[in-house]
């Protein structure tokens, strides 16, 4: 019982710690989209903005 309580341990931990990897992964990519995200809507502003004070000039 001594064996199979400390591989049910280990397979808990194992366990444990890929799903904090897996959480800290998909924030950091999380964080990096909306980062882009932000990027793009801010360029495609500009963008818009540059071309409607053309036309109108």
């Amino acid at each position: 019982m001594g064996l199979s309580s400390r591989v049910g341990d280990w397979a808990f931990k194992a366990f444990t710690a890929s799903l904090g990897v897996a959480t800290i992964y998909l924030t950091a990519t999380f964080s990096v989209n909306v980062y882009r995200g932000l990027s793009w809507h801010n360029a495609q502003s500009k963008a818009e903005k540059q071309s409607t004070s053309e036309q109108s000039s």
